[in-house]
């Protein structure tokens, strides 16, 4: 039975290693496999330094753990294993309480930190321009009104050629509108109202919607696992989601020309899971793909595209990408793109809906 212990270690994005107290290696996580290279039952029971170099005389200060019980990090030091080439880390030695003599060795590597922090630095960055742009929407929105109402007025007595101006100030000016409606709708999304909800549904209705308006002359392929269970979501905002990425596969297929085909696709994956704040991992089965025949993202936004004004379009606002991570990020779910010219997957994953709801009735979201 896999315990809450199991769950965290699994999910622990750090290579971390259980030594007995002669240094052999009694267990690794996931992590630590692929930072050597090697599986568990290869490794375990073999003396850690002989997997794992490091810089620095380490047995000293493992005694010390050990006689201490307590901590000990040590910085800065060069870490490498067979076929990987020595990295720049921290490393953490700690006592097992329930094992005398056991300790725990986390290793640090500088890139994974460093990375952490430009993540976590990014989304500040975001958010901080979220909340300003929210916050000028408002003050814009009532001039803008008046300079519209104020072109309105002035065509009543204008000739022909003139009133291509005032059209011009009516048109742009509503379109600088629907823009700081976007962020208003954007920082004012609600939290989502969760109950079990069909994904098969959703895309169905996504589909119709599509079929009728801008994916018109597209040609739409359902590819679907019809033994998916109900998944745990606010059926009206998972119906903003899809609606999201399909419109900007139809987008991004009408830029390389007319036609094309965008596909929906459900499956199942049990192996993927979401680390939670506190270490834990869900489980996010539960996978939608839609996938167009696209020229694929721009290769200087690819690694940036949920980020909030980042756009590959001319007039593109940046916000739609923004809000479906937001939206699956606040289901518990995960969202990933990989793209190539004529291949643009983007992927949902989400959570099953727990089973003491199974039978309650399968929402509908509002079309």
């Amino acid at each position: 039975m896999t315990t809450e212990r199991d769950i965290i270690w699994s999910a622990l994005p750090l290579p971390a290693f259980i030594l007995d107290r002669d240094n052999r290696i009694r267990e690794i996580n996931p992590a630590a496999e692929q930072f050597v290279n090697k599986s568990i039952r290869s490794l375990r029971g073999a003396k850690v330094w002989e997997r794992v170099t490091v810089d620095t005389l380490l047995d000293e200060a493992f005694d010390r753990v050990r006689n201490n019980h307590s901590e000990l990090v040590i910085n800065d030091v060069e870490v490498s294993a067979p076929r990987r080439p020595p990295v720049q880390c921290n490393i953490q030695i700690a006592p097992l309480r329930e094992d005398e003599g056991t300790i725990l060795m986390l290793i640090s590597p500088r890139e994974i930190a460093e990375r952490l922090g430009r993540a976590q630095s990014s989304k500040s960055a975001a958010k901080s321009a979220i909340g300003m742009a929210e916050m000028l929407a408002h003050e814009i929105k009532n001039p803008l009104a008046g300079i519209t109402g104020a072109a309105q007025l002035l065509s009543m007595n204008l000739s022909d050629g003139d009133l291509e101006l005032t059209d011009l100030i009516v048109a742009e000016s509503r379109r600088i509108v629907k823009l700081l409606e976007q962020v208003e709708q954007f920082g004012n999304l609600r939290p989502p109202q969760c109950k079990p909800v069909n994904l098969h549904d959703i895309l169905d209705r996504v589909r119709k919607s599509a079929t009728v308006g801008f994916a018109s002359r597209l040609k739409i392929v359902e590819a679907y696992d019809p033994s998916l269970p109900p998944t745990w979501a606010d059926g009206d905002q998972l119906l903003q989601v899809f609606l999201n990425l399909l419109k900007n596969a139809a987008e991004a297929i009408g830029r390389s020309g007319e036609g094309g085909t965008i596909t929906m696709r459900t499956f199942y994956d049990q192996s993927l899971r979401r680390r939670r704040d506190d270490g834990s991992g869900l489980p996010v089965p539960l996978q939608v793909e839609i996938i167009d025949d696209g020229p694929g993202l721009p290769k200087e936004i690819a690694g940036d595209i949920f980020d909030p004004f980042v756009s590959g379009r001319e007039n593109g606002t940046g916000l739609g990408l923004a809000l479906v991570s937001k939206i699956i990020s606040d289901h518990d779910g995960l969202v990933a793109v990989e793209s190539a010219p004529g291949r643009t997957v983007f992927r949902i994953s989400l959570p099953i809906a727990p089973k003491k709801n199974a039978k309650t009735k399968v929402e509908e979201p509002k079309t």
